[in-house]
């Protein structure tokens, strides 16, 4: 027996048991409720890139592939039918969740007041938060849709600059909704992309890059494990966020794939986020409403397509594309902005 095979069959049911215990912790988004340093020095790629991480990232796409294979089948799309007539409701009020949705969190905005867009974005002005509360009371006509839109975008350009766009990079979700209510206004699409799907697509992207962020940063989130140990399932803490963000980043992956999978991957992060302000309160109630109300858009969406073999074939390499370019970008961004990049990475 190899060393390489006494060490896949002692790891493989400790990854297997990380990678099932990482989908039920209510985490927080973790710059809301503990300190962080941005700039600080990440992670080096040779602690993200181990043999455990690579364990779990073939166990994420094995279920990504399994997911594929059922949809194609009968019973798969007995399941699509089956949550089609469930979500009828949400799928004719889409728009209407979204626009209450975010009229809760822009007048939690300015209720709070000093906050851009989430917790940590501060700001003394004594405008934004008037702001935001006329960008709510232009959430109560359609025609005015577009000008939330602008808001939005006026606002992530605001926390830009205060923070810089390494930090903003983790809020894309932000300019989805802006667009989506802006095309949704004027009733058009974006060049043949639905407004839900540019929406879907920038949830995925925001959610793929907080994936590596738990990867580069482990050790914040440390501090809710000390006050909350039962958070990590007995897992050591760092082996414990390297299967969550192998977790998110695969649900989130997932929201780029087929129907029925992106609708139950929308499902698992809905519970995950619904979970965690259960767990962490109206903070993140508010930081996450957004969110949550794209995932019901998503769970009721109805659009079809057809499942073939080229899906067995786009899964994995798309899959395997998106660990490795975000992982870059990640950490290229990071030198570029902070020049902090860890030099001493090994040649793979």
């Amino acid at each position: 027996m190899t060393n390489g095979y006494r060490y896949l069959t002692r790891s493989l049911p400790l990854a297997v048991g990380g990678f099932l215990a990482a989908t039920g912790p209510a985490l927080p988004h973790v710059k809301w409720f503990c300190a962080f340093d941005v700039a600080g020095q990440p992670r080096g790629l040779e602690q993200v890139l181990c043999d455990d991480f690579e364990i779990l990232v073939t166990i994420a796409l094995l279920a990504l592939l399994g997911g594929s294979v059922v949809e194609a089948s009968r019973w798969g799309q007995a399941t699509v039918s089956a949550l089609d007539r469930a979500t009828a409701f949400a799928r004719a009020n889409t728009e209407i969740i979204i626009r209450a949705v975010c009229g809760f969190f822009l007048v939690s905005l300015w209720n709070v007041g000093g906050v851009l867009l989430t917790p940590e974005l501060k700001t003394d002005s004594a405008v934004v938060p008037w702001f935001q509360l006329a960008m709510a009371a232009c959430l109560v006509w359609r025609r005015t849709l577009p000008l939330v839109g602008l808001g939005i975008a006026v606002l992530f350009v605001t926390s830009v600059a205060s923070y810089g766009p390494f930090h903003l990079a983790d809020y894309p979700i932000f300019l989805g909704v802006g667009a989506y209510l802006a095309l949704t206004g004027v009733g058009r699409d974006y060049f043949g992309i639905r407004p839900l799907d540019l929406l879907r697509y920038l949830t995925a992207i925001t959610l793929m890059w907080a994936s590596v962020e738990k990867w580069a940063y482990p050790q914040w989130s440390f501090p809710l494990f000390e006050a909350k140990p039962g958070m990590t399932f007995g897992f050591d803490p760092e082996y414990f966020m390297r299967a969550a963000g192998v977790v998110e980043f695969a649900l989130a992956f997932a929201l780029l794939c087929t129907p029925l999978v992106r609708r139950i991957s929308s499902v698992l992060l809905l519970a995950t986020f619904v979970s965690a302000i259960v767990e962490f309160g109206k903070i993140d109630a508010i930081g996450h409403a957004l969110i949550i109300a794209a995932l019901i858009g998503f769970i009721a969406d109805d659009a079809r397509r057809p499942v073939g073999v080229r899906n067995l074939v786009a899964v994995p390499a798309g899959f395997a594309a998106c660990i490795w370019i975000f992982i870059g970008m990640y950490y290229v961004a990071h030198e570029t902005a902070f020049g902090s990049f860890y030099r001493t990475v090994p040649v793979i």
